[in-house]
């Protein structure tokens, strides 16, 4: 009897294939926010990212948004973008795009709102992901509706007809009004450090009007005692695995670490990593953070935003094999770059090796190919 599902071992974040560079290598120029599902039916995989600017540099923050596809899960292509001036808001963040039951796709956006300064999240519905209009947003969550101090970086998923949808939010607390324009002044109370930023949980039978059900997943103690995001959810035998950003204050706002919690029932999540985080990047603040993943052709794929020695987040994969099941004959093994495989370590070309030392590769390193396995689960 198998005692172990779907078992993961430890990553080393800088051993990532770069996937989206930001704009200058300097801090505050960030590319990352990754989420991604996989659509088994067209076999392809989609994305969603983001770009960042420093503050004073406009336009600034979270200032552009887009979507990718990508028939190999490495070379992705972007097919629709929005810009934060379409939203008329100060920033943007993570993205979560989901396909809809009876066809079609609904995209939960992430943004300041302009009206109170406060983060929100919205839906877009489209046929087709290229096809998202900003104009046809409607709220899916809102602090007012939620009773927090903003709701931000979505993450959904699709468990029979319910939509279970995941986000960070500041919580409430007793603030006098002079508290709160202090709070909302910058439009980003996650980087005042008034109050924790938790996960929390709603669900929706049809995807778009949702019912907030509260925390589901608090801060610690330790190392993230300041702020629990979850940002992936996968199921694992008879429970789920969760991988969160976790911070001690607000002096590591957006400059995160990954860590690792479980459920049985995605209402109630115990973390495993309580005294320190699963993996952190060896450069700057140690920042990996919105790290998702899908698991496709006995493979997990794992993507995720990384700090670099120079200050600046780029957004990286890692493509690592399951080990629960027999290993398959080389034959029939789906044809790879096997430089990039993450437990294939005696495989490994010593000149891809070496560049790690000079420079990180690229995801147009490897070619294109086509999946000729179905996933084994997916979003």
């Amino acid at each position: 009897m198998h005692r172990v599902m779907l078992p993961l071992p430890w990553l080393d974040p800088g051993r990532g294939l770069v996937g989206r560079e930001p704009e200058r290598a300097e801090p505050g120029y960030w590319a990352g926010c990754p989420g991604i599902c996989y659509e088994p039916g067209r076999q392809r995989f989609l994305l969603s990212y983001r770009q960042r600017r420093p503050r004073g540099t406009a336009p600034d923050r979270g200032w552009r948004c887009a979507l990718a596809v990508s028939s190999d899960g490495v070379v992705f292509d972007d097919i629709w973008e929005i810009g934060k001036d379409e939203l008329d808001t100060a920033s943007m963040e993570r993205f979560s795009l989901l396909p809809a039951p009876g066809g079609g796709y609904r995209l939960y956006i992430c943004y300041v709102d302009p009206a109170d300064s406060r983060w929100r999240i919205d839906v877009l519905e489209a046929a087709d992901p290229a096809g998202f209009a900003p104009q046809s947003a409607r709220p899916a969550l809102t602090a007012a509706g939620t009773g927090t101090e903003g709701v931000k970086d979505p993450y959904a998923l699709r468990v029979g007809p319910v939509t279970y949808l995941f986000a960070s939010f500041a919580a409430a607390g007793p603030y006098t009004a002079e508290d709160r324009q202090r709070a909302h002044r910058t439009g980003d109370i996650c980087s005042t450090g008034m109050t924790t930023h938790p996960t929390g949980l709603a669900t929706s039978p049809e995807g778009a009007g949702f019912c907030w059900h509260g925390p589901v997943l608090r801060v610690g103690d330790s190392w993230d005692a300041y702020q629990a995001r979850l940002t992936c959810v996968l199921p694992i035998g008879a429970g789920y695995l969760g991988f969160y950003d976790g911070s001690a204050s607000a002096r590591e706002n957006s400059e995160e670490r990954c860590g690792v919690a479980v459920s049985g029932d995605m209402w109630h999540w115990r973390r495993l990593t309580t005294q320190r985080p699963w993996i952190a990047s060896a450069h700057g603040s140690g920042a990996v953070r919105y790290l998702d993943a899908v698991v496709v052709d006995r493979h997990w794929w794992i993507y995720y935003e990384m700090a670099r020695a120079d200050g600046a987040h780029d957004l990286r994969l890692q493509r690592v094999r399951l080990r629960n099941r027999p290993e398959r004959p080389l034959a029939e093994s789906r044809p790879w770059p096997r430089d990039i495989d993450h437990e294939d370590k005696p495989r490994i070309n010593p000149a891809n090796m070496a560049m790690s030392q000079r420079s990180p590769r690229t995801w147009s390193n490897p070619p294109r190919r086509k999946s000729a396995q179905p996933p084994i689960c997916c979003r």
